[in-house]
């Protein structure tokens, strides 16, 4: 039986190993893990060895997910998916993601050999942030059967695709169908940092989630006139950087006055890109959430149009497209 000393051990233990996988990174002075990067490969070998430890049938998916599966008492018994992502954002926390996969592994060791009523199959997701190809949940639309030839052959910025990656991983992109679910899971349970400062602002510890909230993640290409910086008059000037601007301000806006919606410009570069000439064109990325589809897409058809506005305003055009659309989803926190 595991006593109050026990868990404070398995504590530490976790806490030591989401640091130690931190130190698996692309970059020397932070932690930094893309989809499928060499360091991947280091943390993979990591995990692999406390589940080998603890009895479990390890494998890694044609998706590059690391799955460690604990049996349950008897044969053929339903299992029970625990988890979170092992990729990273640039310069991430040591916890994010990673938390929820080494405590799925701490769950199993506390178990100290019992089997239950059914088994336990710890999951890390080789990709959710979207970082590398720009699309998210590659290794989790593997597990629902979502994973197209449009995504395989998607191209990070060295023109790499999704498909070649695999296949430079060591993997096999056509045997992706093996790793959908099958009908014996019983739920998902993910146990995740909390991302925000709400739960420290409250002083609360724990929180259960309410809702996954939906997203839309989006493109915007302003395009105007490169001309000198020196020699045009103001009232001449196409600026698309300066069109782009004053919509990152109106979005800034609308979610300020919109309760429950978040909405982020986290992306913005200019072309040509120098000091002494107006920008001919400029490319924006939009973030929005919400935990109602109804808010968000009414937030969204607006600030298209007043993206469209602020354009004609300026004598720009402006063209987007969709990265991500993604519904919410209820939950029932226990």
């Amino acid at each position: 039986m595991l006593t109050r000393s026990n868990f404070a051990n398995l504590a530490e233990n976790v806490i030591a190993r989401c640091r130690k996988l931190a130190t698996f990174s692309e970059d020397a002075g932070g932690t930094r893990r893309t989809f499928l990067s060499p360091p991947m490969k280091d943390c993979h070998r990591e995990v692999s060895s406390w589940m080998k430890a603890l009895g479990m049938d390890v494998s890694i998916d044609a998706a590059g997910n690391l799955r460690g599966f604990y049996p349950g008492a008897s044969p053929g018994a339903p299992r029970i998916l625990i988890g979170s992502h092992l990729d990273t954002v640039p310069n991430a926390g040591a916890f994010d993601g990673i938390l929820g996969v080494v405590l799925s592994v701490a769950l199993v060791e506390s178990l100290r050999g019992v089997k239950l009523p059914f088994g336990v199959e710890a999951v890390g997701f080789s990709e959710e942030e979207g970082v590398r190809f720009g699309v998210p949940f590659i290794g989790s639309r593997a597990l629902v059967g979502r994973v197209d030839e449009e995504l395989l052959e998607r191209k990070d910025a060295n023109g790499i695709s999704v498909r070649k990656a695999l296949q430079d991983f060591g993997l096999n992109p056509n045997d992706i169908s093996v790793a959908a679910l099958r009908d014996d899971v019983l739920g998902y349970l993910e146990f995740h940092i909390e991302q925000g400062p709400v739960l420290e602002s409250l002083g609360r510890p724990l929180g259960a989630v309410e809702a996954i909230v939906g997203q839309n993640r989006l493109e915007f290409n302003f395009l105007g006139q490169s001309n000198h910086a020196g020699t045009t008059p103001m009232n001449l000037r196409h600026d698309a950087l300066a069109a782009a601007a004053e919509w990152i301000v109106a979005v800034e806006d609308l979610a300020g006055r919109t309760k429950g919606l978040v909405a982020t410009v986290g992306f913005v570069e200019a072309k040509p890109g120098a000091t002494n000439v107006i920008a001919g064109e400029a490319r924006a990325t939009l973030d929005i959430r919400h935990a109602s589809d109804r808010e968000r897409t009414d937030a969204l058809d607006e600030l298209i149009r007043q993206a469209e506005s602020i354009a004609a305003q300026r004598g720009v055009t402006v063209k987007w497209r969709t990265l991500l659309s993604q519904n919410a989803v209820a939950m029932d926190p226990f």
